[in-house]
């Protein structure tokens, strides 16, 4: 049961530490609003017309779809740095992966989510 009790405090130090941060910004922050301040500005420029722009959905699935690929190929690192060491059924494995992996970006290409139109 002792053990549980570290369990517990460090839960509560998890939860105490980052609401007490919070906390002290909120309270240690200036409140001096003006008008100047209040503004919506874009990198220093103020704003002309609407300031919603709306964006083509296919940039956000590029990034994603990069995204995703990048992660997983960080995964496939330390894997070739132990490929000599490893058993057949790792490397078996392993192809698998990258063959997934080639799956996943031929559909993606298939759909024209690759494409900058």
């Amino acid at each position: 049961m002792s053990s549980w009790v570290y369990v517990g405090l460090f839960f509560l130090v998890g939860l105490i530490i980052p609401a007490g941060a919070i906390s002290a910004a909120w309270l240690l922050r200036p409140r001096k609003p003006n008008p100047i301040k209040q503004m919506t500005y874009e990198c220093g420029i103020e704003t002309v017309g609407d300031s919603w722009v709306q964006f083509k959905v296919q940039y956000y699935i590029f990034a994603l779809v990069f995204l995703v690929f990048d992660v997983e190929t960080v995964f496939l690192f330390p894997w070739a740095v132990k490929l000599g060491s490893l058993g057949m059924f790792a490397v078996i494995e392993g192809i698998i992966f990258i063959l997934i992996l080639i799956a996943g970006l031929a559909y993606a290409w298939r759909k024209g989510m690759l494409e900058w139109v």
